[in-house]
């Protein structure tokens, strides 16, 4: 899966612009001064491998992966450790030691706010489930549904305005301190981050954890538990819920592991120095392979959370058994 990912990014990134009728020295364009001449850029794109064929700028791309890559930038050779998940020309440096370096900021971030989104949305959820039609199902849904609509820029930078820089109860915008360094700043920078991401989040798992509740609850096990004189929170917790949660669990290791390749409107709205802010400010400077690089580094953190979930099955609904 990784190597068509691979292949399929490297596509968009180097194959699309040639269809596009963009030339190597126009990819090489971005990397030389503006006052360089066409004899400079041509150069510029034969150091750099853009005049190879792409299945050879491909190989080189996957064999830096496993064995690093060296780049000939002109007077000096740089070389790209492994694994090598590709060079900013434009910085000449590699992307992997930027990447590891903000993985911390953005694990923190997505770590965080999936427990804060995964408890109340689906304590939500069974709470509505099991009261349908009552007050708090019509008002938790109401505010689910203001919670899947209103988008995370929008309420993270009101959530700035009014308790950071009016109240002055949580950090301001673009405070991180490490875990490792204080552990009671590291909560207080990230609480309203957390907050608004889990908001926007336990919005659709409380809604998708009703559902599955209120379809579990009329399934012939449920009932037979029930006539078996079970109590009605080992009904719910044992019988009901480990079902209910196999769509939940589904959602969520998608949703973690894209989290772990970059919230970047999160990261964008509160200035937090992660992956996904690292993605946007290689959008703003146009070094495509940091983009290659946090596309390659999100689509191993998605594959190996769709693992994980897939093991998770059996463990969860006793329904399930892996061959």
């Amino acid at each position: 899966m990784l190597l068509v990912v691979s292949a399929v990014v490297f596509a968009i990134f180097f194959y699309v612009p040639r269809l596009a009728g963009a030339s190597p020295d126009d990819l090489a364009s971005r990397y030389v001064g503006r006052t360089a001449g066409a004899g400079q850029v041509h150069d510029m794109a034969r150091q750099l491998g853009f005049t190879d064929p792409l299945y050879v700028q491909y190989g080189r791309f996957v064999k830096g992966i496993f064995v690093g890559a060296d780049y000939n930038l002109g007077p000096t050779t740089d070389h790209c450790a492994a694994p090598c998940f590709g060079y900013s020309f434009i910085n000449q440096n590699p992307v992997w030691p930027d990447l590891t370096d903000r993985l911390a900021v953005t694990l923190s971030l997505a770590v965080g706010a999936a427990i804060i989104w995964l408890l109340f949305g689906v304590a939500t959820g069974v709470l509505s489930a099991l009261r349908r039609g009552s007050f708090f199902d019509r008002a938790a849904m109401g505010v689910a549904l203001a919670g899947v609509s209103l988008p995370i820029f929008f309420t993270g930078l009101l959530s700035l305005s009014i308790f950071s820089y009016k109240l002055h109860w949580t950090a301001p915008g673009g405070s991180y301190t490490p875990i490792t360094q204080n552990p009671a700043d590291w909560a207080y920078d990230l609480i309203l981050p957390w907050i608004t991401l889990a908001f926007l989040y336990a919005a659709a798992y409380a809604r998708l954890t009703r559902a599955g509740m209120l379809e579990t609850m009329n399934e012939d096990y449920v009932r037979t538990a029930r006539a078996k004189g079970l109590a009605e929170r080992s009904v719910v917790t044992r019988h009901a819920l480990r079902s209910a949660l196999t769509p939940v669990l589904t959602i969520f290791g998608l949703d973690l592991g894209l989290l772990l390749g970059g919230a970047v409107l999160t990261e964008s709205t509160f200035s937090l120095p992660g992956i996904g802010k690292y993605a946007i400010d290689a959008i703003h400077s146009n070094d495509l392979p940091k983009l290659l690089g946090v596309t390659m580094f999100g689509a191993v953190f998605i594959i190996v959370a769709n693992l994980i979930v897939d093991l998770c099955y059996a463990v969860l609904d006793p329904r399930v058994r892996l061959a």
